[in-house]
């Protein structure tokens, strides 16, 4: 990384994750019962918003209340996705002892399989944010997002794969755990992929038979309404779902690392990282909520297990560190990330892009920041 984190000593890195880490304890020291309250009143309105979603479509003959319905639903399964289940299975609520918010017993409504995901996501992308050939979250298996990744024709469909990616959004969170880049490279066999792909299989059909079969024949001669009413609910949580984390992951200036450079990595430059490697959303609190507070997706980097209700209440804290050392502090409104994060995918669809042919490199951290 060129400029910002060169300014900073070994020292001043090793501070600033003291500082990163006494947030951190405060936070966890002053967990207590507002925080049980806060989830469990989000988990008792998705269920109503659930209950509301899929009554209404037994009225789908009536148009809005069958547009009713489909917002009804849209708004549950967004809930269930971003603030309940992935921040449940993050152990955000592990400390509770209770059972429904346990992060090894939940299971979100969404076919990918919550064990398969709590290891790509929980172990590594969250150990290895933004690592080239380590984080599997940059491009998804996919898409070219980042200079370093050498360009072939395959990539001049990124725009395609990821409005594509954008509309199956659940599908291509399930299939991601399949490694299918690793086993194109003869890194991986299909043989390999046998008990993971047991467990999609399993779950994808619970989904599909839930949301096409059951519910649409409960429903009589209105199961072709309720059959379009749960695919248009889930095609808006894919969307809502896709864009969120590509805004927090790829806009501009978001920074990616080599192994090399992350070797022997202390705490304070695994905080570096985290800040470097993320961006944020501003917005309200319903939208906040809405996005499983990952807005805040530097201080979901940061502190990936403490509740992300938190996230707001120290995101000031930590852009006042982010000021202090010299550090970006990567946020902006949606239709600007969005809109940053589109130009990146078409920039890195073209060849002359940045390619390891060239002598364009990614934004790392400086060799002085890794002898710390």
């Amino acid at each position: 990384m060129t400029g910002l984190a060169d300014r900073l000593t070994p020292e001043q890195i090793e501070e600033f994750g003291r500082e990163m880490d006494e947030i951190r304890q405060r936070v966890v020291a002053d967990l207590g019962e507002a925080d049980v309250e806060y989830i469990q009143n989000i988990i008792k309105t998705q269920r109503g918003l659930e209950i509301a979603g899929r009554g209404l479509l037994f009225a789908g003959f009536f148009p809005p209340a069958w547009l009713a319905g489909v917002a009804a639903l849209s708004l549950s399964k967004i809930l269930d996705n971003m603030e309940i289940g992935h921040n449940v299975m993050h152990g955000q609520y592990d400390w509770t002892r209770i059972p429904e918010l346990s992060s090894q017993r939940f299971e979100w409504d969404t076919v990918a399989p919550a064990e398969n995901w709590r290891h790509s996501h929980n172990y590594i992308h969250h150990t290895y944010t933004n690592i080239l050939d380590k984080d599997r979250d940059i491009g998804y298996g996919i898409l070219r997002i980042d200079p370093a990744q050498k360009w072939h024709p395959y990539y001049l469909g990124n725009p395609v794969y990821a409005t594509l990616l954008a509309f199956i959004f659940q599908w291509g969170v399930m299939l991601h755990d399949l490694e299918f880049d690793r086993i194109v490279r003869g890194e991986r066999t299909w043989s390999d992929n046998k008990e993971v792909g047991a467990k999609m299989v399993k779950k994808a059909a619970r989904q599909v038979g839930k949301d096409y079969v059951l519910f649409p024949l409960l429903t009589g001669p209105l199961a072709p309404l309720t059959f379009l009413g749960n695919a248009s609910a889930n095609l808006v949580r894919n969307l809502w779902a896709f864009s969120i984390i590509f805004c927090g992951h790829f806009p501009a200036d978001v920074e990616s690392f080599t192994e090399e450079e992350t070797e022997n990595e202390t705490r304070g430059h695994w905080y570096l990282r985290q800040i470097l490697g993320s961006a944020n959303i501003t917005g309200g609190k319903l939208f906040h909520i809405l996005t499983g507070n990952l807005s805040h997706q530097i201080e979901h980097h940061l502190f990936p297990d403490i509740p992300a209700r938190r996230y707001p209440q120290i995101a000031a804290e930590v852009r006042a560190a982010c000021e202090k050392y010299g550090l970006p502090y990567n946020t902006g409104p949606l239709h600007k990330q969005l809109w940053s994060v589109a130009k990146k995918i078409v920039k890195f669809a073209l060849p002359g892009s940045g390619s390891q042919q060239e002598p364009t490199e990614p934004t790392t951290v400086s060799p002085e920041l890794r002898a710390a």
